[in-house]
């Protein structure tokens, strides 16, 4: 039985998606992080009316504002997982991909498990790759991934030069690699995911792992080969 309590979230949140423009706030937050300024140009709306809706949306609990761990200046507007369950009906959109890559800076930890997560669940084909690879996956992203029943112990870091191709879907799952491409022209999708080797512990990489792993069970519901349509 819904509780009062449910229903009072529930209500709060129905209200904050009544007006479109945060309607398409959250439609273009659903499977990526966006800068305010990004979402301002996309959707042809001033700084300060912008700022207005997100701060009706974060109070209802539905996106919330995370600093770059590369540019501290900037900040990135993400969905709370969870925060849309049983509120809007129907399936998520479609895309089209021949192959998915997840990129983050050494390609040593967050990418690596977001791409072994990747391959327990969808049978379309992934790869990771690296703006500045390190030298080997880190020891906490191998013992991460084995905690989850994945492997990444044949895994080894690339850079994005020698992996990308023009088909692929591209996810950045960090901030510093974001903002490069973001140099390059190349489009793709943002995940603001903090990188566990800073802290070096088990729960910064369970952390980061369950970060990634949320969200690529979304993604991979989204994303189809060429193959696949009709």
């Amino acid at each position: 039985m819904t509780t009062d309590r449910n229903w009072d979230v529930r209500l709060r949140a129905l209200d904050a998606l009544a007006d479109p423009v945060r309607l398409a706030v959250v439609d273009a937050v659903v499977g990526a992080d966006v800068s305010p300024g990004r979402l301002a140009a996309d959707l042809h709306v001033r700084g300060n009316l912008l700022a207005h809706h997100l701060r009706v949306l974060e109070q209802a609990g539905i996106v919330r504002r995370v600093r770059s761990e590369a540019d501290r200046r900037r900040h990135y507007v993400q969905l709370v997982a969870g925060s849309l369950d049983g509120l809007l009906p129907g399936s998520p959109p479609r895309r089209v991909a021949s192959r998915v890559v997840f990129v983050c800076t050494h390609n040593s930890a967050r990418s690596q498990l977001a791409a072994a997560v990747w391959r327990s669940r969808s049978a379309v084909p992934v790869a990771s790759a690296g703006t500045r690879p390190a030298e080997r996956v880190n020891p906490g992203a191998v013992a991460a991934a084995r905690r989850h029943g994945l492997r990444l112990g044949r895994a080894r870091p690339a850079h994005v030069e020698r992996v990308l191709q023009p088909l692929d879907l591209v996810v950045s799952v960090c901030d510093s690699a974001h903002e490069e491409l973001e140099g390059t022209g190349r489009e793709h999708l943002h995940w603001s995911v903090p990188d566990p080797v800073r802290l070096g512990t088990d729960e910064a990489f369970e952390r980061a792992f369950e970060m990634v792993a949320g969200r690529v069970v979304r993604l991979a519901a989204m994303v189809t080969t060429n193959g696949d349509v009709a």
